[in-house]
């Protein structure tokens, strides 16, 4: 799922002639792209989603939804490392290969 995400920026600067900014999500800090929001400041509130600020945030609308995102567990699954993830196991899903859609492989592996 990739939601859009409330962050306040903590620094602003220029990366290959675009306005980028590290913004803060909770505690889970990332860069993103402000050339949707060119006067956006440090310390301002915006509204982030695949890596844009699309629209500016009061303060206290930031702070209730990434309170809401960490109660509901969507900041971990939106932010949480891929490579944790990778190690607790395959996704759930169809089974792909050897066995059919029903993963049930028969006895000696053949279908």
């Amino acid at each position: 799922m990739c939601l859009a995400v409330p962050g306040r920026v903590t620094e602003i600067g220029e990366r290959d002639g675009a306005r980028m900014a590290v913004m803060d999500f909770g505690g889970v800090v990332k860069d993103v792209c402000l050339e949707y929001l060119p006067d956006l400041g440090v310390g301002e509130y915006a509204i982030v989603h695949v890596g844009f600020a699309l629209q500016r945030l009061d303060e206290e609308s930031a702070r209730r939804t990434l309170a809401l995102f960490e109660e509901l567990g969507l900041l971990q699954e939106e932010f949480g490392d891929p490579w944790e993830a990778a190690a607790d196991g395959p996704p759930v899903g169809p089974a792909v290969g050897p066995a059919g859609a029903d993963g049930m492989i028969e006895e000696g592996g053949e279908r």
